[in-house]
């Protein structure tokens, strides 16, 4: 894991915690709980419950990726959630990494964002 990773993943935990917080997602992205935990397929239940945390972790974490990966090349979290939510990707037909991600196509959104990295451009 890159450092930026690292940084970006400590700001989707709780303060003391080792796993990624469906809260601190949710607000970060500025989407409501049942939407997120639509999104990355999990019961909206599990989101806050003691007994799912390393399952919405798990869970969580292709997104957190994403977006530590986006805010690194845009320079911030928010320009970051921004792009997530409403730019669409070269050669998915108007999709955003979004819609790719609830599509359960979080990989091809890495894919993506490392190939841009790399300086390919779709």
């Amino acid at each position: 894991m890159s450092a930026a990773f690292e940084l970006t993943a400590t700001a989707f935990r709780e303060s003391g915690q080792p796993y990624l917080s469906a809260r601190r997602v949710s607000e970060k992205l500025g989407l409501p709980l049942t939407e997120l935990a639509t999104m990355i397929g999990v019961a909206r239940t599990t989101l806050t419950a003691k007994s799912g945390l390393r399952k919405v972790d798990s869970a969580l974490s292709p997104l957190v990726r994403i977006i530590a990966m986006a805010a690194e090349m845009a320079g911030d979290e928010g320009r970051a959630a921004i792009w997530f939510k409403h730019q669409p990707l070269p050669g998915w037909g108007g999709k955003t990494a979004l819609d790719l991600v609830r599509d359960g196509k979080s990989d091809r959104v890495l894919d993506y964002l490392e190939s841009v990295r790399a300086g390919v451009y779709s």
